[in-house]
């Protein structure tokens, strides 16, 4: 991929006097300066000095982001500065979300804009490492890891990072590894992972292993076309050779990567791009849904998610104490009874269960409280799916995986101890 002759046909310029134009009409730049609606990566320059690298699953999205009215609310100071200290803004077109995350770590690895490494050093991001034996593993590993449990020079034959996303990494390798099955770091229930067809089949020899780690490599060094060209090459050499069998799984791996499916990483990238810094990080979720049989056996359920992970160890149960009032009146109670333990970590955005009724209620228990903190509401449709979300638009589109998420494990928490409640009596 010619990345520089790419970038250099896209590209925005905007001067001080234009930011605040910028603004109160950014839907007619974007519309002027044609910013695609597809996956990539985006730089934010001044000059020739790159201030910031990004991944996107959608360019036109994530630029547009930048410069909302509440950026105050969804980003830190820092990309504020960096909005300021900016000259212009170009970006890359990617086939899919994938290749743009492979992209974005290597541009990073390059370049090293200070924007994405203020705020972290190297220890705190990860990286995919190819061991030295004889069949390689390949594993995701943090860099204080590299620092302390492995010697890098011995242990490891490729190192490829950094990705300060970790979620998105993990989402990564599960699709690479549905195409390129290799060994990773699990030590037992190794049947298990070969049925699934995430482990190389077991009489794979290590000269056709050895090209499943070339194919990776250089995939993770962004070039998926020559990766294209081998299995096609292979492909041709099997089939001449009549070994169908083999044909069939390069037309598989070639089929695969031509149309990857990364709809795990569009739901990672939904949220706020976790390069961007502050707002990325310690991103506290918290979602309350009640649950009860006729008014029975009432209790609600408050469950957590941070940058993207369930955290099951701030799960919290409630009985319902108060008689009458309905879901709102229980929804009140549990927000109300949680506020009440000033111990617990605040949350930077509440989700519940309904619509305008419960997100007003959840505002209000807020305000009396004299909390600031935004609320959304999932309101749900025929069988229970979600089919909107009431509240903070930016927040809408930046973190609509983890609400739905929130959203959706709420409910099963609360549905799990309702039917323990019922079972007690």
């Amino acid at each position: 991929m010619n990345t520089e002759n790419q970038e250099s046909q896209n590209k925005v310029k905007f001067e001080k006097k234009d930011r605040t134009k910028a603004m109160l009409n950014l839907s007619m730049r974007v519309k002027k300066f044609n910013i695609p609606d597809s996956p990539g990566v985006y730089f934010f320059r001044a000059g020739k000095i790159i201030l910031y690298i990004g991944k996107a699953t959608s360019l036109k999205d994530r630029i547009k982001s930048y410069f909302s009215k509440d950026i105050g609310i969804v980003r830190s100071l820092l990309i504020k500065d960096m909005i300021k200290e900016a000259k212009s803004i170009s970006w890359i077109k990617t086939n899919s979300v994938l290749e743009g995350l492979i992209l974005e770590a290597n541009l990073i690895k390059k370049h090293k804009p200070k924007y994405n490494t203020r705020e972290k050093d190297d220890k705190s991001f990860n990286f995919v490492v190819f061991t030295r034996e004889n069949f390689p593993r390949v594993f995701s590993a943090r860099g204080r890891d590299l620092e302390t449990r492995f010697d890098v020079k011995k242990d490891f034959k490729y190192v490829f990072g950094p990705y300060p996303d970790g979620g998105s990494l993990k989402e990564a390798l599960k699709i690479i590894r549905k195409i390129f099955p290799f060994f990773g770091e699990e030590a037992s229930h190794l049947a298990f992972y070969r049925q699934l067809g995430l482990l190389p089949r077991a009489n794979l020899s290590r000269k056709e292993y050895n090209k499943t780690i070339k194919n990776l490599k250089l995939f993770f060094e962004g070039k998926t076309s020559h990766v294209l060209k081998n299995l096609k090459e292979e492909m041709k050499l099997v089939i001449k050779a009549r070994e169908f069998e083999k044909a069939e799984e390069m037309k598989r791996k070639i089929f695969a990567l031509e149309h990857i499916r990364d709809v795990a990483l569009i739901k990672e990238d939904s949220q706020m791009d976790s390069r961007d810094l502050q707002p990325a990080r310690n991103f506290r979720i918290e979602a309350y849904d009640v649950a009860h049989t006729g008014e029975k056996n009432r209790v609600g359920a408050m469950v957590v998610i941070e940058d993207g992970v369930l955290l099951k160890r701030d799960y919290r149960k409630f009985n319902i104490k108060k008689k009458g009032g309905g879901d709102i009146g229980a929804l009140k109670e549990i927000l109300e009874r949680r506020f009440s333990h000033s111990e617990w970590p605040l949350p930077k955005l509440i989700v519940v269960d309904g619509g305008k009724a419960q997100r007003n209620a959840a505002r209000g228990v807020l305000s009396g409280f004299g909390y600031q903190i935004p609320a959304v509401a999932v309101v749900k449709g025929l069988g229970h799916k979600a089919k909107d979300i009431l509240g903070s638009k930016t927040l809408r589109s930046q973190r609509e995986s983890e609400i739905l998420l929130a959203n959706s494990e709420a409910h099963r928490f609360a549905l799990k101890f309702h039917r323990e409640k019922r079972k007690l009596k």
